[in-house]
């Protein structure tokens, strides 16, 4: 490092970028520690890519606050940049009578958290916008949109490297304890090469790693209601023969701890279906091509063409759920320690959908804990 920082940010992906490109635009120099070679390769990169707008958080929490907060910043950056990303709209959809009921309190969730111009619209208009899709009834959310993850990633990159922070990569941080005013921080490199840092703050944005290091640091995780639990997303690509399959995103009405397996389109036109939800002990991104029919099923009910035969594994990603299985929602952790004998300390826990629309959002409220 060219001179000694003031913050560590310990993890590279959406979230930790934000956080250093927001500390140095304040010129508070930061160093980002992360264990792989670049930037943003667990959760960031692993989902649907989409920016939402704000429809399904309970109102006041924080992930309602930085997602309607974090979209604004998020669509400004892209446009600022030149990022490429497509407001595409999204439609939720009820595929049975029964669940209009859940679409019209979506609505309202949606409208009381500022997630922009809702329309509640019949079977007629869901036709008319979505020609292949059958349903008795949708809503429509024009704000959520679509973005190159990869091109945001660099763009946090570039700007906070040009400002003086760094970023040092192979970097696993094995241990975090108090001298004096400082933190001391033990690093491993790939290499096995062992290194101390002592900053005074640390900023804690280790995404599936996030609640280790809260007990690195000596916080009692279990205690704090800190324990993450790896929550795995399955998604399947769509054949090409299909075509244009959808003309916007089109969701089903949310399922019990997730939002439905829902159909998807990036930048390049290529269709997905994903993600599922399944609670597992260990990290593997393998997808298991036997989920096709069941993916299949899924998507039938609003979808009634798609058929296990044209669907193909395509990728799968780690979500760090503090919510257990079965258990009530959970927010994000946004916090600084000195409570809980941790001074200088910010905790990001639990950082999950939405948590791609939110990082510029929680960067700032980072900012101001520092």
């Amino acid at each position: 490092m060219n001179r000694d920082p003031e913050v560590a940010v310990i993890g590279a992906g959406i979230v930790g970028l934000a956080c250093g490109a927001a500390l140095a635009r304040r010129g508070r120099r930061a160093v980002l520690l992360e264990r792989h070679a670049s930037p943003g390769q667990e959760i960031s990169s692993r989902n649907s890519q989409v920016i939402h707008a704000g429809l399904y958080y309970p109102t006041d929490s924080l992930k309602a606050q930085c997602c309607v907060e974090g979209r604004e910043r998020l669509y400004s950056r892209c446009e600022l940049h030149g990022i490429a990303h497509r407001r595409t709209g999204k439609l939720v959809v009820a595929s049975e009578p029964g669940e209009i009921e859940a679409l019209e309190r979506l609505a309202r969730l949606g409208r009381a958290n500022g997630a922009g111009a809702l329309e509640l619209v019949d079977a007629g208009e869901v036709t008319r916008r979505e020609p292949r899709v059958r349903a008795h009834a949708g809503l429509w959310s024009p704000e959520s949109g679509i973005v190159d993850v990869h091109e945001l990633l660099s763009s946090y990159q570039a700007e906070l490297e040009s400002l003086g922070s760094e970023i040092a990569f192979h970097t696993r941080v094995e241990g975090l304890e108090r001298d004096g005013a400082l933190w001391r921080i033990e690093t491993r490199s790939q290499d096995g090469e062992r290194f101390a840092l002592r900053v005074p703050c640390i900023v804690n944005a280790a995404g599936l790693e996030a609640d280790r290091i809260a007990a690195l640091a000596g916080l009692d995780t279990s205690a704090l209601g800190y324990d993450q639990h790896l929550c795995k997303g399955d998604y399947f690509s769509v054949a090409p023969a299909l075509g244009k399959l959808t003309n916007h995103l089109v969701y089903p009405v949310p399922a019990a701890g997730g939002l439905g397996i829902h159909v998807t389109v990036d930048l390049g036109g290529r269709f997905r279906l994903g993600p599922d939800i399944e609670y597992v002990e260990d990290i593997s991104y393998a997808v298991d091509p036997a989920k096709a029919e069941s993916f299949a099923h899924a998507v039938r009910r609003y979808l009634p063409e798609i058929d296990a035969r044209h669907l193909s594994p395509e990728m799968a990603g780690i979500r760090p759920k503090l919510q257990q299985p079965g258990g009530p929602v959970r927010d994000f952790v946004i916090a600084e320690e000195s409570r809980n004998g941790a001074p200088g300390m910010v905790n990001l826990i639990g950082i999950e959908s939405p948590g791609l629309t939110s990082a510029a959002a929680i960067a700032e409220r980072v900012v101001t804990l520092i």
